[in-house]
């Protein structure tokens, strides 16, 4: 007769996709937590008199909290286990939320929104950590592919619940909607996540905890700040700065002390380093996409939130339907192979959608953000597979923190640096048209599309009229600019990608590390 360990293990296998169905859940439930409240920010206005500032703050808060957190949050459930990381997460996500919706101020909002942040960090670590404990290694693949396949598409889903519930509710609605979530999860969980931690129970890293807080937190306040205040302002240089010296001595105490929350020798390994690389530029190109095709949709094309979400479905479609398959790509040619490819498809769409002009038609749209699609499709889950691969299983948390923090800071650069060279260029293009009205005017006209058509309609008649299409033609080409970039980076990742990581199977079993640093010494 077995005994009751293997038994457990027995029905933890067995209930494995179950138990992936759980932690997908609450996966989604985080990413469209991030990306829900950017429809609701000019009701917010009207609703709690929100300054720009407070806007600001209401969308950041949660992003410097989550990204500062992860690798913490990851050490803590490595720790004392993954499950109740996850549980925890959870109800201090649904009750914040619950406490966002009663928010009567921009300060109150900010602080939901932070605590919203923390819960995250608990979250999104452990689904992953959970997810690669629970699957062999020949299944592993597949299983982060529909993963990471989901998280993307969660980006794209937030928009559009965001806006239908904006159009028939209230806008706290926004919110409410992670109630039924949070309590799914919670029940599901309950009977479907088993527990895990890290068996060598090593003692926490405090000080390193908090070096990487603070760092992680400059470093990303920075980057939010950058288009705010120019990336050569004392805010910015600043930020940067202490970012650059907290994250400097969260490396020199990792590499001494003798239990370190991440072992940098990690990043010795290629397979790590390039695939943590490649997570980085493909959230690079989706949130800056994401940024620029929002405001183009909106105010370019004239659709409301709800159908500009809408009208961004192909992209989360697309990673839903095609990412899960990644996995046999994988098997066939192998990762370096994909994840290049994968880069290279980015860059494609980038081009295509940098072409469109300000009339043109939904089809190009649609044809380029599926072309995008599923370039991140091919590059997201087997870089993910990868990062996961490379650590011992008993490091799963820290690791699955390493690819989420690489996913946080490359869509705040995605967002940071596409916006402030949309910002220059729309000012630039724009400037000759607004060279007969006076300073103050022509200043305001140009620091936004949106304050620019507030111009042309304040000035009214054929002037206005031609100022409106000068705008948009403006910020059109901008964006081309923009998104030209974005493609040139993405297709310089496709290259270092094919020349650096190492040519083996993702969803190999990890080797001790240090086997991994004598690999990688010797390559």
């Amino acid at each position: 007769m077995r005994s009751d360990a293997l038994m457990d293990e027995d029905v933890i296998h067995r209930r494995r996709w179950w138990t992936l169905s759980v932690l997908c859940l609450s996966l989604v439930m985080i990413i469209v937590g991030n990306t829900v409240l950017n429809v609701a920010l000019p009701t917010l206005v009207r609703e709690l008199q929100a300054t720009s500032t407070d806007l600001q703050w209401m969308v950041d808060a949660y992003a410097l909290v989550f990204a500062g957190l992860l690798l913490t949050c990851g050490a803590l459930g490595d720790r004392f286990g993954r499950k109740g990381a996850l549980v925890v997460g959870l109800v201090i996500f649904g009750v914040a939320s619950a406490l966002s919706t009663l928010a009567t101020s921009p300060a109150h909002l900010i602080v939901a929104r932070a605590t919203m942040g923390a819960g995250a960090a608990l979250v999104m670590p452990a689904t992953l950590s959970i997810l690669t404990n629970v699957f062999p290694p020949r299944e592993r693949g597949r299983a982060i592919a529909i993963w990471a396949g989901l998280s993307g598409a969660g980006a794209a889903i937030g928009p559009v619940a965001g806006g239908w519930l904006l159009e028939h509710f209230w806008w706290g609605s926004v919110f409410l909607l992670n109630a039924p979530v949070v309590i799914a999860a919670l029940l599901g969980g309950r009977w479907l996540v088993p527990t895990s931690r890290d068996p060598s129970e090593a003692p926490l890293d405090p000080l390193g905890a908090t070096l990487s807080i603070i760092g992680l937190g400059a470093l990303l306040y920075g980057i939010i700040e950058a288009p705010i205040h120019g990336w050569s302002s004392g805010t910015t240089v600043g930020a940067f700065f202490a970012a650059s010296a907290i994250l400097f001595a969260f490396a020199l105490w990792e590499l001494r002390t003798n239990h370190p929350m991440l072992d940098l020798r990690y990043f010795l390994d290629r397979r790590f380093s390039t695939a943590s690389g490649a997570i980085t530029l493909v959230f690079f190109a989706m949130f800056g996409t994401f940024f620029l095709l929002t405001q183009y949709l909106q105010t370019v094309q004239g659709y409301s939130p709800f159908e500009a979400g809408l009208l961004t479905l192909p992209m989360a479609l697309t990673l839903m339907l095609v990412a899960p398959q990644s996995a046999r790509v994988v098997e066939r040619f192998g990762v370096k192979r994909v994840v290049s490819t994968g880069l290279a498809v980015v860059a494609v769409g980038l081009v295509i959608l940098s072409s469109i002009g300000a009339d043109s038609g939904y089809g190009i749209i649609a044809l380029s953000l599926i072309i995008l699609a599923t370039g991140m499709s091919l590059s997201m889950p087997p870089s993910t597979t990868a990062i996961m691969a490379s650590l011992p299983l008993g490091k799963a948390g820290v690791g699955s923190a390493v690819n989420d923090t690489t996913r946080e800071l490359g869509g705040a650069l995605g967002v940071a640096v596409l916006g402030s060279i949309l910002a220059s260029q729309f000012t630039a293009g724009l400037s000759a048209a607004v060279g007969s009205l006076p300073a103050p005017v022509a200043s305001a006209a140009t620091s936004s599309l949106g304050a620019a058509l507030e111009v042309a309609g304040r000035v009214g008649g054929t002037p206005g009229a031609e100022l409106a299409a000068a705008a948009r033609v403006a910020f059109v080409d901008a964006m081309g600019i923009a998104l030209l970039v974005g493609a040139a980076i993405a297709l310089l990742a496709s290259a270092i990608v094919a020349r650096l990581m190492p040519v083996d199977a993702a969803g190999m079993e990890p080797l001790r590390l240090g086997d991994r640093v004598s690999e990688a010494a010797s390559a």
